[in-house]
């Protein structure tokens, strides 16, 4: 064979182990998952409604790929992302796809058309809410999440212990909810609730994946609860 032709399909078979390891949706969602904060595969399993040996089978082609790395934690096994690039490529994979492909935005819009209209905020102007005290900004997150890194200032308050913590929300300021990201449904979910008990509630679209991308501050640790 020219050697150079050899040359080149090792190399692009080299980049095409990553196509294989992300060619399927539960990976992704899986990926998607892990930009949040590392997890257990009992976690990850629950989380993406799958059961634990599908997600351990998704999780072994993910790190044959070099995508996920694993590491004992005690009796446990913690899957994380091997570095930020893994983040980054599940986030430009997710934005080729908002721009390519229109049946990203009907579904989206099927998903919301009989949802109350949501109000879009700007960093800019949620920021300067914050600082005025006109908002409260919820991370609706599992509480783990919400520790490996959050929103400066956000108050932990998970969707599954919302309507049993609503006397700690003030009725006089708009809530502010976020979760995971745009496709995400945490905040959406968290927002219909907290009309439903009348407090003026909006849904932020981007997760704490997306500020970190873009350079903002994002605060880590702290007390959940």
């Amino acid at each position: 064979m020219d050697p150079d032709r050899a040359f080149k399909d090792a190399i692009y078979e080299q980049i095409a182990r990553i196509g294989r390891a992300v060619a399927h949706p539960r990976r992704l969602e899986i990926l998607d998952l892990l930009c949040q904060s590392p997890m257990s595969v009992e976690t990850l399993a629950r989380k993406s409604a799958m059961s634990v040996g599908s997600t351990s089978q998704h999780l072994q082609h993910l790190k044959d790929a070099h995508l996920v790395c694993v590491e004992p934690r005690g009796s446990a096994r913690i899957y994380r992302l091997t570095d930020a690039a893994t983040c980054e490529l599940f986030r430009n994979l997710r934005g080729l796809a908002e721009r390519y492909y229109p049946d990203m935005r009907a579904i989206t819009e099927a998903f919301l058309r009989d949802r109350e209209a949501l109000e879009t905020l700007d960093v800019a102007t949620l920021q300067q809410r914050l600082k005025q005290e006109e908002v409260v900004l919820l991370d609706v997150r599992p509480a783990e999440e919400y520790a490996a890194g959050h929103w400066p200032g956000a108050m932990s308050l998970p969707l599954d212990a919302l309507t049993d913590r609503l006397a700690e929300l003030p009725q006089d300021r708009t809530v502010v909810a976020y979760c995971r990201g745009p496709y995400c449904v945490l905040a959406l979910h968290a927002a219909e609730a907290l009309r439903q008990h009348g407090f003026r509630a909006i849904r932020l679209a981007d997760g704490v994946p997306d500020w970190r991308a873009r350079g903002w501050p994002i605060a880590e640790g702290g007390d959940p609860l």
